[in-house]
């Protein structure tokens, strides 16, 4: 199957086979950053602007790390000191973006959707880099990778059918864990998603995950964990739970906890960034089950591999 998609904007839209060649293509581009020189020109000659309405950290770095390792020409926006403050609509501002002779937008936006709509009014290629509440593709994309070299790793697992992945936290507003969902179910894994009541959507297991809402269990069942912070700043002031000690109590994961259960084994994943003694105490986070790191390395072959395909599906139309 070739790729023909010139966007990415969800992992919902995405078929299996689709999911399958990104990362197949990024084990090619990892080894590029193994390299003593870290550079193929695979984007020479392109310009790929990184639109970020939001606050990021990784996902900003890695985005740009991947396209100066496929030699792009890179353009940084953000939403601070630019004339959206002045009023200008989010499609103007990409108009006027992609008038300058950019080839690629990357966008973060806090809006559910705005990745679509811009790429319905711009001709360049679209990349969603985490819409609202609504998913954040390349994060999923990422942490499948991650998995798929754990199963690799372990001899008792053959492929995604054979684990099962437990997502842990505010899954009410967290757009990585419906990426994660979309994904992982496409691939046959089995998918349970572990909170409190307040913290998951209802009607979820229509998308063909487990619910539960006792951590010991998760702990115990599943293979591995996906931790995700708490998300305060979505929480339109209203808190889900009495207090964060409780929260920390019921569904934190400590060291200590593990070795009651007997799965200081089980692999543990967090998208970042990590609220330290919440969700994750430091030793888990920094223990050997922990691939955070691993998960930063593969996020620039991944994005690599996102930003390689939309552009020969765009150069090719």
């Amino acid at each position: 199957m070739n790729w023909t998609r010139k966007h990415l904007l969800g992992l919902e839209e995405l078929s299996a086979e689709e999911i399958m060649i990104i990362l197949q293509t990024a084990d090619n581009f990892k080894s590029v950053s193994e390299r003593a020189i870290k550079k193929v020109p695979a984007l020479q000659g392109r310009t790929v602007v990184n639109m970020f309405y939001e606050p990021s950290t990784r996902t900003n770095l890695s985005f740009t790390v991947a396209e100066r390792r496929l030699s792009a020409d890179v353009l940084s926006f953000s939403k601070s000191g630019s004339s959206v403050s002045k009023g200008e609509t989010l499609v103007d501002t990409a108009k006027n973006i992609e008038a300058l002779g950019v080839d690629i937008m990357v966008l973060r936006h806090a809006a559910a959707g705005a990745a679509k709509l811009l790429s319905e009014n711009v001709h360049c290629s679209v990349v969603n880099a985490g819409d609202g509440q609504h998913e954040h593709p390349t994060q999923a994309l990422l942490d499948l990778y991650t998995m798929r070299e754990v199963i690799a790793e372990n001899p008792k697992f053959n492929d995604f059918s054979d684990i099962k992945i437990g997502i842990v936290g505010d899954i009410s507003h967290s757009r990585v864990a419906r990426s994660n969902i979309w994904g992982l179910t496409k691939l046959g894994a089995k998918v349970m998603v572990v909170g409190p009541t307040t913290m998951i959507p209802p009607d979820i297991e229509k998308m063909g995950v487990e619910v539960c809402h006792d951590m010991d269990r998760a702990i115990l069942e599943c293979d591995m964990l996906n931790m995700l912070r708490i998300q305060f700043e979505r929480q339109s002031g209203v808190c889900p739970f009495p207090s964060i000690s409780e929260y920390t109590r019921l569904f934190g994961l400590t060291s200590k906890r593990l070795k009651r259960l007997g799965r200081e084994d089980i692999v543990i994943m967090h998208p970042g960034p990590v609220n330290r003694g919440i969700e994750l105490s430091p030793e888990v986070a920094d223990g050997k089950q922990s691939v955070i790191l691993r998960q930063v390395e593969n996020g620039v072959a991944i994005r690599m591999a996102v930003l390689f395909l939309v552009n020969a599906a765009s150069a090719s139309k």
